[in-house]
């Protein structure tokens, strides 16, 4: 019986074992994976190490002498007041638009889930500006903040007037009016999440709630809210790193102002790099940006795992 099971498995071959050709185990995946391992290894990390090499130089990008400064760059970033008040834009940029974007997403999610009339209507609308591409939309907020604008038309013929003011012109108004965009855009894509996460909720818990006489805040807080913890870490991340990548409105709109404002790190490394052509001091800020990102994803990673117990 032995040796009959020997034979049965060395002539239909061991699932758990691998296959093996000429005296090599084969890797069946192996050819499907190995472009997009080329692109990473071969591209994507070769550009980084190439910035991290450019960190290191002064040089303007055209110069074919560029000069060794070490770790000069580094050093002068940190004493840069510029690069900080980015860094205290991003993190304000972020806390304020995932918080009012999430709870935003939350209440469309709920209510398109209470079967009102013409959801699907609904649906469409509060995703549209998530397609609609930041240079065509900047000059229309350019136009509808701006001191003569629609917004102070508005305020100022439903007796309001006393609050008109450039809001994109000063520095007190100008990061509240790119926060207020960027929900706007946003907004609709997490909505769409989350509203898929509550279909995946079990009714029967939700019926359950409703026996034992749970209200539907008690319900949204209590079962709802607790069942949306993974997509709300999946945001946090995607936040996060969008706020590090924050470029389009405020350069589209502000310009990165007045004095500075509207200055986010893919903003200054554009004016570095491009403008000034301080190519250098540009990556150097580019090689603080991926440490940040990594360190912020890392960080909201873990976060999420000991909140939902490692798993």
């Amino acid at each position: 019986m032995t040796v009959t099971t020997q034979r049965v498995d060395s002539a239909v071959g061991s699932p758990s074992r691998p296959r093996r050709h000429r005296g090599r185990i084969q890797a069946p995946g192996l050819p499907w994976i190995l472009p997009a391992l080329v692109l990473s290894a071969g591209l994507i990390y070769y550009c980084i190490g190439y910035t991290g090499f450019l960190s290191t130089l002064n040089w303007d990008g055209a110069s074919p002498d560029p000069q060794s400064i070490g770790l000069k760059n580094y050093t002068n970033l940190v004493n840069d007041p510029v690069f900080w008040k980015a860094i205290w834009h991003t993190v304000s940029f972020f806390v304020v638009t995932f918080v009012v974007q999430t709870a935003i997403g939350v209440l469309f999610a709920v209510i398109m889930h209470s079967r009102i009339r013409l959801a699907v209507v609904y649906k469409v609308i509060i995703f549209v500006p998530v397609v609609l591409a930041p240079a065509i939309m900047a000059p229309v907020f350019r136009q509808i903040f701006a001191a003569d604008g629609q917004l102070n038309w508005v305020l100022s013929h439903i007796g309001l007037g006393f609050l008109a003011q450039p809001w994109i012109g000063q520095d007190s108004t100008a990061l509240p009016v790119i926060m207020a965009i960027t929900i706007w855009q946003w907004t609709g894509l997490t909505f769409v999440l989350y509203y898929a996460a509550m279909s995946q909720i079990d009714p029967s818990l939700l019926e359950a709630a409703r026996i034992d006489g749970a209200g539907n805040i008690r319900t949204l807080t209590a079962i709802i809210w607790p069942s949306l913890r993974g997509t709300t870490l999946a945001l946090g991340i995607l936040s996060a790193i969008g706020a590090l990548k924050t470029f389009d409105v405020p350069w589209l709109v502000t310009v990165a102002g007045p004095n500075n404002s509207t200055q986010f790190l893919g903003t200054y490394i554009y004016q570095m790099t491009i403008q000034l052509a301080h190519v250098g001091y540009g990556a150097a800020l580019s090689i603080v940006l991926l440490v940040i990102a990594l360190v912020m994803a890392i960080v909201l990673q873990v976060a999420g795992r000991e909140k939902t117990g490692g798993r």
